[in-house]
């Protein structure tokens, strides 16, 4: 068994290993494409745990117990069968393995402990017609083997989530066929963050790619506090054809302790743009290189990278196949109530801590 696989040396056979998450940042990286540097913690460390008697007695018990109709006994149900994965000791050659990774990755990026987002990447992310968007557990800023092992068996347990548990049973899928690899990779210092539609999420016109932006990390958006900055980019001439600034009050960025703060904007940034016009264009460009490599319109999480030279800032967080437009058939543009209403819903990982009591109160 192989614990840990370098996203830089992806292999498409090792998908089932990695979960869709990874093997999606992987494929990026194998593509040429600006992604955070990291490594996977695959599905056989998880199964270390999984296959534990005490963990496998207690959640196949547990969960022929479950009521989709009682919220409060779901929630408890989960909370009990997270707690008995996060007790099971680690396998010694896992946390030896990862240990390793980490102190590697350190090397890499030059730094005495790299702060990193630790990711899940079930499997289930690749079950057909299923979508797991926002189950499972994300944590980022996180410093050290010792928090990092932590919070990898917390991404292990949150593969139980109530909302979790409750979509596989009603979609019928096995708890048991299930499983969980980690992304660890370099922590990214936004300047800026967003998405980019490689169509124009009005009326899906494919000669369009829509970029939204706002300051810092991506929560303002995502919580709906901050309307973000909207650009349309022409694909052809690479002009932007139509912009929106918008009032953008209030902002996400690092402050001590590695905590994620939300600040108030100074009022001469509030209603300037969060992106330059190269910037835009530079997003848009490499929308459309993972939109030419995948063969199909795509849905990119994007950050500014406030660590990076100017002009290679732009770093790419994620891509997937835009499932909106591309699942209808062609149809002649209508006027909507609505124009540019916020695509950053679809992000699958807020750029933000998510269950974790270290969350400053993404």
């Amino acid at each position: 068994m192989s614990f840990v696989c370098w996203l830089d040396d992806y292999d498409p056979a090792q998908r089932a290993r990695l979960g869709g998450k990874n093997a999606s940042l992987g494929e990026m990286l194998a593509a040429g494409l600006p992604v955070p540097p990291g490594f996977a913690v695959t599905v056989d460390a998880y199964h270390t745990v999984r296959g534990h008697p005490e963990v496998r007695q207690a959640v196949t018990g547990l969960l022929d117990e479950v009521d989709l109709d009682d919220p409060a006994a779901l929630e408890e149900l989960s909370a009990a069968i997270r707690r008995r994965i996060e007790q099971v000791p680690l396998d010694d050659a896992v946390a030896a393995a990862v240990r390793a990774a980490y102190a590697e990755l350190c090397e890499r990026c030059t730094a005495e402990a790299v702060p990193v987002a630790v990711r899940s990447s079930a499997t289930s992310e690749d079950l057909p017609d299923a979508s797991f968007a926002g189950e499972h557990d994300t944590y980022l800023w996180v410093r050290g083997p010792t928090d990092l092992l932590r919070h990898l068996t917390r991404c292990w347990s949150s593969l139980f989530t109530a909302r979790a548990i409750a979509y596989r049973r009603e979609r019928g899928y096995d708890h048991d066929v299930v499983a969980m690899a980690v992304g660890v990779q370099q922590m990214v210092r936004p300047t800026a963050s967003g998405v980019a539609f490689t169509l124009n999420p009005r009326d899906g016109d494919r000669s369009q790619v829509a970029v939204e932006a706002a300051w810092g990390f991506g929560e303002g958006i995502v919580s709906g506090e901050v309307t973000p900055d909207s650009f349309l980019v022409d694909k052809v001439l690479g002009e932007i054809v139509q912009r929106t600034i918008s009032d953008k009050a209030v902002e996400y960025r690092l402050g001590d302790g590695d905590r994620v703060e939300r600040v108030e904007v100074a009022a001469d940034r509030r209603t300037a743009p969060s992106l330059s016009d190269d910037q835009v264009k530079a997003v848009a460009r490499l929308a459309r290189r993972a939109e030419r490599h995948y063969r199909c319109p795509q849905d990119v999480e994007w950050a500014l990278d406030a660590d990076r030279p100017d002009d290679q800032a732009v770093t790419l967080l994620q891509a997937r196949p835009e499932t909106v437009w591309s699942r209808k058939a062609a149809k002649p543009v209508a006027s909507v109530a609505d124009p540019m209403a916020s695509i950053v819903a679809t992000l699958v990982s807020p750029l933000h801590t998510r269950g974790s009591s270290d969350t400053p109160g993404p």
